[in-house]
């Protein structure tokens, strides 16, 4: 039986996300895991169809729901919300560009099993040779296990408890948005949970895997910020 909804919104990149869905399979507890296609290319959308029995994911494109342009993450989270709490399981997203360990998912659930008042969980992201990056530098220097944090939480792999998806409706999140980890996280906070980051269950990041123009942030930023305010992208 599913302990947990996983999903994994796709914008091609269909390297990492195959990655990302063979480790989410060989997780040591048992979960639904759906991918969500954001309107990738052909190749990947075929590649999705392919591999969906081999690894064990359900495959759905956001085209047979919308006309609305990538990103389309208001609509995954409320399509995922509805979903969780249809099966009465906590929402768990894992993005494109992560690759969990087999015990990953476990401790993310039995942390939020232990912690009355939780309300969103996140592991901690690392690179290759396993030093914190991106998104969580801000944490890098701390040593403890877990981190109860009222900063925001990113959502490369974080859990939403499902007392937490019951309490904020997501219908009501900001269509001016394009990504939702700020916002979602203080809401959590306001409703009266409590967020917390795994410093001791580490998960690999590629950063911006799915969408590497974002790489500019590092690489060349004037022209990133130049791109994000001119034509409007990546809108937190």
């Amino acid at each position: 039986m599913a302990k947990a909804l996983v999903i994994t919104p796709v914008k091609n990149s269909i390297e990492t996300t195959l990655d990302t869905a063979r480790a989410i399979a060989q997780s040591d507890v048992s979960v639904k895991h759906i991918i969500f296609n954001d309107f990738s290319t052909e190749e990947t959308k075929k590649e999705l169809e392919e591999n969906k029995a081999e690894i064990g994911y359900e495959l759905i494109h956001l085209e047979d729901l919308t006309d609305q342009p990538s990103p389309n993450y208001k609509l995954v989270l409320q399509h995922s919300q509805k979903k969780a709490l249809e099966m009465n399981l906590p929402l768990l997203v894992i993005e494109s560009d992560v690759v969990v360990k087999p015990n990953t998912i476990s401790q993310l659930l039995n942390h939020q099993k232990s912690h009355a008042h939780s309300g969103l969980t996140g592991a901690v992201t690392v690179d290759e040779k396993g030093v914190v990056n991106f998104p969580y530098l801000k944490f890098k220097v701390r040593k403890e296990s877990e981190i109860n944090t009222k900063r925001s939480l990113s959502f490369c792999c974080t859990l939403f408890s499902l007392d937490f998806l019951n309490a904020y409706d997501f219908t009501g999140l900001d269509d001016a948005k394009d990504w939702y980890d700020t916002f979602i996280s203080t809401q959590s906070l306001e409703c009266g949970f409590e967020n917390f980051v795994l410093m001791d269950a580490p998960v690999w990041h590629r950063p911006h895997g799915s969408r590497p123009w974002k790489q500019l942030k590092y690489k060349n930023p004037l022209k990133y910020y130049f791109l994000k305010f001119w034509k409007g992208w990546d809108k937190i």
